[in-house]
């Protein structure tokens, strides 16, 4: 048994405290908020197998610098005078091409399988309560074009084995029949899952608790003391940790303390942004609004909507223009919605960690013995939540890891 620390309380942090509890290691999960808030927390609650193409795609970075200059577009980079920032934005063009997303595919198809099936392992345990549904994800298209480019998407889906339908508007509504679609038709994957991420939070931080695992609450961390290439402190504001094996899931922050034992993960915070309609919406399959880039999830006693991706720096600053964006898609798409200016004005942000190749980081680096990275998830960090703590406790017990992790590694080349 060995004495793990966890740095990070999020979606990552907690299922790797799950996975490291279950094989009879004592954790201590540290983290700088209450653990009410943060990315997971606002996010859209996808467990996304059907999300299998990099954000580090052909064709983003010629988009990304035509809504550089929209701050309500879809994806905006704020541009601003950064080393780090201009480093991701260099690996970001070098992952950007056909070859290296084409490869990455079965990569990220694969661990989101794992994570779901992990999910519904959860589920089936007497220990958990959460919401979790397998109703599928539509693809809704306002236009031919993009209907198209989401049918190819939906295609090769096909080809990875995946359930994937290309629906008419009339083929919708057998489906969804309660609302009024503006819309020309939908991909379906079959293959998808959604939830409400406070109940699973609450859920797995009861658990854990339960299970005797030191949970520390509002401590950030300061310092890390490194001897002979091992990590023999953690230091935070109040209190001075030693651990046999840590664990970097910081999210966003994680580049920020890592720096402080001379390893480089190249991550940006991707904010992005989400509003509730506690009220009847009828809306009752996820959905992805293409052309605004917007998340519609059916929630318990909600419907959350969420979208965006602003790559500008950790900040928690509410832009109402992205928000507006948002609520606009979501009427724009669905016809008689009205979303109010109060229900607005209680949007709330949470901050992806965005690795430059659209893979998270996970695994040891070999600069330091006992440190394991589980970080940069971007828009996957609630799908890939399990999975990612199977294999984290799967490295520190020294077992044969479920997935070939090569493509996660810390130290890949970018």
């Amino acid at each position: 048994m060995k004495h793990c620390i966890v740095i990070g309380g999020g979606i990552i942090g907690l299922s790797t405290a799950y996975y490291l509890q279950k094989e009879g290691h004592q954790v201590t999960v540290i983290d700088k908020s209450d653990f009410s808030s943060g990315a997971s927390h606002v996010n859209a609650g996808y467990i996304t197998p059907s999300h299998f193409i990099s954000l580090a795609a052909p064709g983003m970075i010629s988009k990304g610098i035509k809504w550089m200059f929209n701050s309500a577009s879809p994806f905006y980079v704020k541009p601003r005078l950064d080393i780090d920032f201009f480093k991701w934005s260099l690996a970001f063009k070098r992952a950007a091409t056909a070859a290296k997303v084409e490869k990455s595919i079965p990569v990220i198809k694969d661990i989101n399988l794992l994570s779901r099936d992990l999910y519904e392992e959860l589920k089936t345990t007497n220990d958990f309560n959460f919401h979790y549904e397998r109703k599928g994800l539509m693809m809704y298209y306002q236009t031919e074009k993009v209907g198209e480019e989401e049918w190819k998407v939906g295609q090769r889906g096909i080809e990875e084995g995946l359930q994937v339908e290309n629906l008419s508007l009339e083929g919708i509504k057998k489906i969804e029949p309660k609302v009024d679609l503006n819309v020309k038709g939908a991909v379906y994957f079959h293959s998808d899952a959604h939830m409400t991420p406070t109940d699973f939070m609450a859920d797995m931080l009861s658990y854990l608790k339960s299970k005797g695992v030191q949970i520390v609450a509002n401590e950030e961390v300061k310092d890390i003391v490194v001897t002979n290439d091992t990590i023999t402190q953690v230091i935070t504001n109040k209190e001075n940790y030693k651990a046999d094996e840590v664990v970097m899931a910081a999210g966003s922050w994680s580049p920020l303390l890592t720096k402080k034992l001379g390893i480089k993960i190249p991550i940006q915070a991707g904010k992005g942004y989400r509003i509730n309609v506690a009220r009847e919406t009828n809306i009752s399959i996820p959905a992805i609004l293409c052309e605004a880039k917007v998340a519609v999830t059916p929630m318990t006693g909600f419907t959350r909507f969420a979208g965006t991706m602003e790559v500008g720096g950790i900040n928690h600053d509410i832009n109402p223009v992205r928000v507006n964006a948002i609520a606009n898609a979501a009427q724009n798409y669905y016809k008689g919605l009205e979303i109010t200016s109060e229900e607005k004005a209680n949007a709330a942000c949470g901050l992806r960690p965005c690795s430059p190749d659209g893979l998270p980081y996970i695994g040891k680096s070999s600069k330091c013995k006992n440190l394991t990275i589980a970080a940069g998830h971007a828009m996957m960090g609630w799908s890939l939540g399990p999975a990612t703590g199977k294999l984290v406790s799967e490295i520190i017990s020294n077992k044969k890891t479920s997935l070939d992790l090569a493509p996660f590694h810390p130290d890949r080349k970018l």
